[in-house]
């Protein structure tokens, strides 16, 4: 079902967007042929094709999970204007 100008202006302003009168029509073909699409796509038979998470066959490499800094956590607290029990206090500020 294709869109009328109305819709386009309907949902402009439901997204709060600002269309001048001169960008409906071509706005209106956007989508028109966005939906065409969509529905086209909708028509297409993918029984047996497995749903993928990326378009290509991508894993990520994986790396030892071994600690590689020092801890610093006393040297770094000793800085802190206000700390208890190795965290930085702040002051309030929302009330």
């Amino acid at each position: 079902m294709p869109l009328s100008p109305d819709d386009v202006r309907k949902v402009a302003r439901l997204a709060r967007l600002a269309i001048a009168e001169n960008e409906i029509a071509p706005t209106l073909d956007t989508l028109n042929r966005t939906l065409g699409l969509i529905d086209q796509m909708g028509g297409m038979d993918t029984a047996g094709v497995e749903p993928m998470a990326h378009a290509q066959d991508v894993s990520l490499r994986l790396r030892p999970d071994a600690v590689t800094e020092p801890d610093r956590r006393d040297a770094l607290m000793a800085n802190a204007p206000a700390a208890e029990r190795g965290l930085f206090l702040v002051p309030k500020v929302i009330e």
